[in-house]
């Protein structure tokens, strides 16, 4: 599956990180980062366009801003992309086939709890939070194909979009490497009516 095969890597990055980092000092302070990986879309029903029950696995991003003023709280801000879908048919042997695609994006803003291990250049966290989900609704109808051109094509009929301030949450594990290097690798996930985004993310953050 290839969201264990994303945290498979940031383990062996975390692995090699280990021994160079276990002389790195643990600042608490500001950071700021980004990160890829993989996001798993979901439609739990038909309302606003969806067209039914479906599960997409596609490329997702971040970037992160936070402080951690004592060791083991902190406060975090997040833009998360969750990509978008491949378009979802209705229809029959591909006549009249229509149908909706989505792309959740979101600002989000956690509070962070790590656990107090006694391992200096590794930490585990758990957070919760909110954010303000935006899915993008693309309603399409696809077209007949013609001489010459793209066979199939769609046609946009119609697009809005659908904001919410949801419920947030996530876990994750991060190495401290030199000169304030974290490497992070966690999973987010957002609650919405229409199908919970969530993402498997490995993230590249800077401490000053």
């Amino acid at each position: 599956m290839r969201l264990s095969r994303t945290l498979g890597a940031f383990l062996i990055i975390a692995t090699c990180g280990a021994s160079s980092a276990a002389f790195a000092d643990n600042p608490a302070g500001f950071y700021i980062g980004a990160g890829v990986g993989e996001s798993q879309n979901r439609s739990d029903d038909s309302r606003y366009g969806y067209p039914g029950y479906y599960n997409d696995y596609q490329f997702a991003w971040q970037g992160v801003i936070g402080i951690r003023p004592i060791s083991l709280v902190g406060v975090e801000a997040a833009y998360i992309d969750f990509g978008q879908p491949y378009r979802h048919r209705n229809g029959f042997y591909d006549f009249n086939v229509s149908g909706s695609d989505s792309h959740p994006t979101a600002p989000a803003l956690f509070a962070v709890g790590y656990l107090p291990i006694p391992i200096p250049f590794l930490d585990i966290f758990a957070k919760a939070g909110a954010a303000r989900l935006s899915t993008n609704l693309t309603d399409f109808v696809q077209q007949p194909c013609v001489a010459g051109g793209p066979c199939p094509y769609f046609v946009p009929t119609d697009r809005h979009k659908v904001t919410d301030t949801r419920f947030a949450y996530g876990a994750g594990v991060q190495s401290k490497f030199p000169f304030g290097l974290i490497v992070r690798g966690e999973y987010t996930r957002i609650s919405s009516p229409f199908g919970d985004p969530d993402a498997l993310l490995v993230s590249a953050l800077w401490q000053f």
